[in-house]
Formats: structure tokens, C-alpha cells, sequence
């Protein structure tokens, strides 16, 4: 009787093995450790999991093992330590590397240091034991407004997407997760959190998706930010169509979706339609939808346990690639390898936009003194205004770069010229408006610039003029600096203007005005040093300007069609798929300064832009070859960038489309050969009535240009 009772339990047990095989079978071997976690939680303490504990952590379990997770801003670098309410923890072990912004980035048009802004940045998140850095930002810069511009890349949804993509790559080398944000059609700052945005599937899909598909399904993006607005009358943090079809069935995502900070609205809602993580920075931190809310909604049978399990799914399994991960990278911060990142992303991104006297570079044995006038010579840029920002262990100023690079061998005037200070509060202007300019200061920068050889100018924004949580009221430059540029220019003709900001200013009367005008951002702790290098010559300019500087704000799409920003908290993307210079091409108007601009000290000629074959089918690559001749005398970068125009579409085209790209050092007197692959498929646009992605058959051109408005070359293609 015994040897039947076991053979009995032998069966049963071999039984179990086997439903448990077939349960797991092809399940990875990480997964399979999540589910033997997850059976091993209570529901008490899987809610703790989905909702925040601390301004920027979540909640662990202790008895079995699990750290919670530490989140931080990154888009600048990890920042300072904070408590309850905002301020300073007071540390004095949470300084790090001040990494230039994110239009400075993109200005480089150059994925390497992508990748190398992400790798270092990454490392600095590990060795301060913050586990997801919520970077990169990079929403399109739909009005160029929008408070928080500086943050994001550009106006091009392939220029994001290269740069994003490697951004991913670079800190999740270092077992931290990226979390790519805002996650969608966040492009303005006023009334981010209640904007009802409605836009149309193709525009959708063509411009404000791109970046972030790419993200998760190229750069494998472990963890994403819904954003604060409504999609089409539903919170991004409940919307099933953005987090459930589009994010999870369409492109594979298997991390966690995160709230923007204070961004949740709902309990079951949310829960059911893929919000994993509630995020938010005020306790108490049981009162959130994710904490005692939700513990009652699964008692009362709203939210499955199911629903639950898998929100700790996504959550351990980002847990094992960051926090739990096997053999991770020991981390560091504020390395010399991390300030030359910041010296070359600075030094690659800063835009030459006018150099007709040649006073650049400077020639500084003819010069005896300089005027340096502007408060943006001396003003620091790691902290300001509502939202990131770093404690940087030092930031070079434009002025001290200049003295670091002269070395006394020209005497510098300084003269501030303008005071910089801004306040405003969270949506609320409350700078002191100034009728006229400071006199005495005015009087200082004119006598500085009358007792010099030559001036440079530095004007433009600050990280409390351009800021989170508010958009700029309009373009003008701000402090007074148009009367300040005018006085300075008319005591001293040889005047270099240089314009530090992170979106478009009204720049057009210094364009007409002044001879030498350059552009520069707030970029990071080695501004200075790599600007002098600029100016000097040191380093020859190779920024492009990602965005379209309008000639005058009514000029740009959204403000054009008065849609923006919206009427009782709606907002109708009227413009569709023209955004940017997509709409300044297509509708042939003149842009102060065109997307991809910048000059360089040397010249360049392009030979004929040649294809590999002159038909092609879906599925087949264009292989498009430049040639580049380096015709001046100094060495420098170029930035071929290829467009894509269809002639007589059947639906509507924009005049031209960035498809690729590419940056290339030549040397002077040399000549780049450069060949770059342009998809057939990537000629698609997605058909709203089928839903899907259609490559149209027919003449396509293929546009060699230095900019969206500089063609150099262009060669005839079919597809078929």
C-alpha cells in the first residue's frame, strides 16, 4: 500500500513538473526568476512596488532582498540631492559633471557624442546609486515658446530619433536605465497638465512617435515618462491607445511606464491602461491612486490581481537590469574623460551664423585689448528656474574661458552691461518689468567698448528666462540686450555678438545690423573653454541649428494657424505634419536662419550627388555618395544632410524630409567621400485609412544639402 502511495506522489509531482515546464516554456531565464519572486509577495507589498516613497525613490522588500528604486532628473547631468519640499539636502557628495543641454546636443549633429553623453552621464547615475536617470527628453519643438526647448532636441523626428537612440544606449551601457520622456505631444509648457492636445494619426505617427519608437525598439529603452497633457481626451498616464496598443503590442516595450511627477489622475483607469509606476513628490505617499487606493480597488475586485502582477513584472525586470543587475560597471563622476565630453559636445555644437568683416577667428596679434560685455559672460547656467538642473563641481563662464585662453596676452574690459536676474513662479510671471535699460551699467559697457580694439557681446537667454513649468510670452531677446547691442555696436563697429540660449530668439535686427554673430547654448561645465577655442580658432565651428528660426513668430505653423496654445484647454494640431521647416519649405516662406544652418571658418564645394542604382523596390536601400572638398585653409567638420522630395504625391508631401545624415571631419585641401543609406521603407507615410505604413511608387529626389535650404546636388529615383 506504501509503494502505491508513492508511486501516486511520484506521478502527481512529475505531473507538476511537467505543467510548470510547459508553463515556462519559452520563457527566458529571467523571467522565469520574476515569476518565483512575484509568487513570493504579498499584495501589500506589491503595491508598495508601484508608487513612490520619497520625492524621486519607491518602496523595496526587504525580507526578500528587493532595494526600491531611485530615480533622478538627468537631461543636464544627476542632480544635487534634495529632501522633503525641494531643498538642497545640504551634501556635499552630490556634486557632478554639467552636461551641455539638449538643443546643444542636437546642434552637434553628431550621434557619437550622443552615445558619449549618455555613457557618462549613465556612469555619474551609478556611482551616486541613482538607478533610472529621467533622461533623454526629447519632445519636438513644435512653437519654439515652449519653456523647456532647451531640454528637448529639435524640430526633425529623424534627427531625435538618431540622437535619442544613442542617448539610450550610452547610459543603459551602464546598467542605469533611460527613461525617455514625455511620452507623447508634450511641446508646450502652459497648461501642460489639464491641455486636451487633438492631432491627426498621420502627424502622429510621422512626427511626435518616431523618437520614441526608436528609443524602445532600436535603443531598447528600459523605463518611460507618460506625459503631463491628454491625448484625444485621455491622460496620457490612462491612455490604453498610447501605453497599451501603441507602446506594449506595437512595439514590444517591456519596462515601466512611469508618471511625470504629480501626473496620475485615476486609480482603476491608470491601472487597467498601463501605468505601472505613480511618481509624484508630495506625502503623504499612502494617500497616491497607487497606494491605499489601489490595495482597495484589487480588494474590490476593480483591479485584477493579474493587472497588478504585471506592473511588478515590469518593475523587477528592470530591477535586474539596473539595481539587481549581475557584475555592474563600478560607476564615477566628475572624471577628466567626462569634462572632455562636455568640451566636445560644447565645442561641436556652437553655431557660426554670420562671420561678413572675417573677425573670427580672432587674430589676437593685432589685438591689444577686448571688451567683454554681457552678463552672460560671467552668468552660470547649471541651476535655474523650475525643473533639473546640477550641481556642477565648477563651470567655466565665457569670460574665464577667454582668460584661460589668452593668458594675458590681451587685456580684457570687462563690463556686465545688463542684469540677468529673472524670477517667475510655477505658470506665473513675476519679473519686474523694467521700462529702460540700467544707465550706468549701459554707460560702463559703451566706455569698455570705445577703449577697445574689439568687443564680444554676450547676450541671449538664462535657465530663469527659459524655464519648466512656463513658456516665453514671445521672441524678443529679454534684459534690454537689443539696446545694449545697439549702444555697443555703435562705440565699436568691431563687435562679435554671441547669443547664449537653448530655443529661437528675435535676432533679426543683429543679423541685419552686426557683422559676426554666433550661437551658443547653455552648455555645460566647459562652456568657456570650449567657446573661446571657438572664437579663437582653435576649434572651427560645425553647429547646424536643429529648429527653424522664424523671421517673426507669426511665421512658425502653430502660431500661423493660431493654434496654440489652445482654447478652453484644448488644442487642435492644425498644422498636421508640417512642422518645423517641413511648413517654412512647403509654404515658401523666408526663416531668419533655416534648420541645419551654421558657417564654418572654411569653405566646402560638393561634387554630384550620385546614387548606386536609379530604381528601387521595397525593402532595397538607396546608397546615396557625396563628395566633399575641404576649399579653405583651416581642417574642419561638415554635416552632409540628405532630404527626400516627392514630386506630384497623392497625398500631402512636405516639400523636403531629412532622411539622413551624416558629420565628417576633412582636412584642408582634402576630399571626403561620403555614402549614406537611405531605406526604401523609410520613404513611407502611414495611411490613416489602412493603418498602416505605405511606400508610394513613383519619382522621388534625393536632396545633397548643407542645410534644408543650402542643396547642393540632387540625383532622380524610382521606386516601383
Amino acid at each position: 500500500m506504501k509503494n502505491k502511495i508513492f508511486c501516486l506522489l511520484s506521478v502527481a509531482v512529475a505531473l507538476l513538473a511537467i505543467r510548470a515546464d510547459a508553463q515556462n516554456k519559452g520563457k527566458s531565464a529571467l523571467d522565469v526568476k520574476i515569476d518565483a519572486v512575484i509568487k513570493k509577495l504579498t499584495l501589500q507589498e506589491k503595491i508598495g512596488m508601484l508608487h513612490a516613497n520619497g520625492i524621486f525613490s519607491t518602496a523595496g522588500v526587504e525580507r526578500l532582498g528587493i532595494p526600491g528604486l531611485m530615480t533622478d532628473d538627468g537631461p543636464l547631468g544627476v542632480r544635487e540631492d534634495v529632501k522633503e519640499g525641494w531643498g538642497s539636502a545640504n551634501l556635499t557628495t552630490d556634486s557632478a559633471t554639467f552636461f551641455p543641454n539638449g538643443s546643444a546636443l542636437a546642434a552637434t549633429w553628431n550621434p557619437d557624442l550622443a552615445y558619449r553623453y549618455g555613457h557618462d552621464m549613465g556612469e555619474e547615475a551609478r556611482a551616486r546609486k541613482k538607478y533610472i536617470m529621467l533622461a533623454p527628453a526629447f519632445n519636438i519643438c513644435r512653437t519654439p515658446l515652449c519653456g523647456r526647448t532647451y531640454e528637448y532636441y529639435s524640430e526633425d523626428p529623424y534627427l531625435n530619433a538618431r540622437l535619442a537612440v544613442q542617448s539610450v544606449k550610452g547610459i543603459q551601457s551602464q546598467d542605469i536605465a533611460a527613461c525617455v520622456k514625455h511620452y507623447a505631444v508634450n511641446n508646450q509648457e502652459i497648461e501642460r497638465g489639464r491641455i486636451d492636445v487633438n492631432v491627426d494619426e498621420r502627424a502622429l505617427r510621422e512626427i511626435y512617435l518616431p523618437a520614441f519608437k526608436a528609443a524602445i525598439t532600436e535603443g531598447n529603452a528600459w523605463t518611460i515618462m507618460s506625459a503631463y497633457n491628454k491625448l484625444r481626451g485621455d491622460y496620457c498616464s490612462e491612455n490604453t491607445y498610447l501605453l497599451q496598443k501603441i507602446l506594449r503590442d506595437e512595439w514590444g516595450f517591456k519596462g515601466i511606464v512611469i508618471s511625470d511627477w504629480g501626473g496620475t489622475h485615476s486609480t482603476v483607469k491608470a491601472a487597467k491602461n498601463g501605468l505601472d509606476l505613480e511618481m509624484g513628490s508630495r506625502p503623504p505617499y499612502n494617500t497616491y491612486f497607487f497606494a491605499d487606493k489601489l490595495l482597495d480597488s484589487v480588494k474590490a475586485g476593480k483591479v485584477s490581481m493579474k493587472v497588478i502582477d504585471e506592473k511588478v513584472r515590469h518593475i523587477l525586470w528592470v530591477m535586474y537590469h539596473t539595481t539587481m543587475a549581475d557584475n555592474p560597471p563600478a560607476g564615477a563622476i566628475n572624471t577628466p574623460a567626462h569634462s572632455k565630453t562636455a568640451y566636445d559636445i560644447a565645442a561641436e555644437s556652437t553655431v557660426l551664423l554670420k562671420n561678413d568683416k572675417q573677425l573670427l577667428p580672432l587674430n589676437i596679434s593685432s589685438l591689444k585689448s577686448i571688451a567683454v560685455i554681457g552678463d552672460n559672460a560671467t552668468h552660470t547656467f547649471h541651476l535655474g528656474g523650475f525643473g533639473a538642473g546640477v550641481k556642477a563641481r565648477y563651470e567655466v563662464t565665457p569670460l574665464a574661458g577667454l582668460q584661460n585662453a589668452l593668458k594675458g596676452k590681451v587685456t580684457i574690459n570687462y563690463a556686465q552691461g545688463y542684469s540677468g536676474v529673472y524670477h517667475q513662479s510655477f505658470r506665473r510671471d513675476t519679473a519686474k518689468k523694467n521700462d529702460k535699460p540700467d544707465p550706468a551699467m549701459m554707460e560702463q559697457a559703451v566706455s569698455a567698448a570705445k577703449n577697445s580694439d574689439m568687443a564680444i557681446l554676450f547676450i541671449g537667454g538664462n535657465r530663469d528666462y527659459e524655464s519648466e513649468g512656463s513658456d516665453r510670452k514671445d521672441l524678443s531677446l529679454p534684459f534690454h540686450e537689443q539696446e545694449l547691442v545697439d549702444a555697443v555696436t555703435a562705440a565699436n563697429p568691431n563687435t562679435i555678438v554671441v547669443v547664449i540660449g537653448g530655443a529661437p530668439y528675435d535676432i533679426g535686427k543683429i543679423k541685419q545690423n552686426n557683422s559676426t554673430i554666433v550661437w551658443s547654448w547653455y552648455n555645460g561645465s566647459e562652456n568657456g573653454n570650449a567657446l573661446a577655442d571657438v572664437l579663437l580658432g582653435k576649434i572651427n565651428p560645425s553647429g547646424r541649428l536643429p529648429f527653424t528660426f522664424p523671421a517673426e513668430l507669426k511665421d512658425s505653423p502653430a502660431h500661423a494657424l493660431d493654434a496654440y496654445p489652445g482654447q478652453e484647454l484644448k488644442e487642435d494640431y492644425k498644422e498636421g505634419i508640417l512642422v518645423g521647416y517641413r511648413w517654412f519649405d512647403t509654404k515658401k516662406i523666408e526663416p531668419m536662419y533655416c534648420f541645419g544652418y551654421g558657417l564654418s571658418y572654411t569653405t566646402y564645394q560638393y561634387a554630384a550627388l550620385q546614387t548606386d542604382k536609379g530604381s528601387y523596390k521595397e525593402g532595397q536601400r538607396i546608397l546615396a555618395t557625396v563628395s566633399i572638398k575641404n576649399t579653405g585653409k583651416y581642417a574642419g567638420k561638415e554635416t552632409l544632410q540628405l532630404y527626400v522630395s516627392k514630386p506630384g504625391s497623392a497625398v500631402e508631401r512636405a516639400d523636403k524630409e531629412l532622411k539622413a545624415f551624416r558629420k565628417v571631419r576633412i582636412a584642408a585641401g582634402q576630399t571626403a567621400r561620403i555614402t549614406l543609406a537611405i531605406p526604401v521603407n523609410d520613404l513611407a507615410y502611414y495611411d490613416v485609412k489602412t493603418r498602416k505604413w505605405v511606400v508610394e511608387h513613383g519619382k522621388y529626389k534625393i536632396l545633397a544639402g548643407a542645410s534644408s535650404r543650402d542643396i547642393r546636388g540632387s540625383a532622380d529615383i524610382t521606386v516601383n
